[in-house]
Parts: structure tokens; C-alpha cells; sequence
């Protein structure tokens, strides 16, 4: 048997784990999604006649990356609540 304090205590630790991962997971998609921009940004600027090509393959990365974080922030919801 368990001791219910020992317990509450280990929840209260996993509630923290999540909210520091759901965080994580976000700073993580917002630093990726900033990168692709600027790598977007400096493509269009250096080779203007293939801006359609470039900016829709950086809207395909950045939703990717979205997915990605979004499915971590998930998870550890689901962490959090189990």
C-alpha cells in the first residue's frame, strides 16, 4: 500500500513535470517557427523570382512544427490529469 501522502506529493510533482514540458514544448515550436521565417525571409530575399515556392514550403514546415508542439502540450495535459 501506498502512503497517500507520498502519493500527492508524487502527483503534485507530475502536474509540475507537465506544466514545465507544456512550456518547453511551446518556447521549443516558437524558436523552430522563427527560424524557418528567417530562413524564409533571407530565401525570398536573396532568390525574389522563387518566393511562392519558398513561402509555401515555410507555411508547410511551420504547421508541422505547430503539429508537433501541439501533440507535446497534449501529452502532457494528459500527463498532468491521469
Amino acid at each position: 500500500m501506498i502512503n497517500p501522502v507520498v502519493q500527492e506529493a508524487a502527483l503534485d510533482i507530475a502536474k509540475a513535470g507537465a506544466g514545465i514540458g507544456a512550456g518547453l514544448a511551446a518556447i521549443g515550436a516558437g524558436i523552430g517557427i522563427g527560424h524557418i521565417g528567417a530562413g524564409a525571409t533571407e530565401g525570398i530575399a536573396r532568390q525574389p523570382e522563387a518566393d511562392a515556392k519558398i513561402r509555401g514550403i515555410a507555411i508547410i514546415l511551420a504547421a508541422f512544427v505547430e503539429g508537433v508542439a501541439l501533440f507535446a502540450v497534449v501529452l502532457t495535459l494528459l500527463i498532468a490529469t491521469a
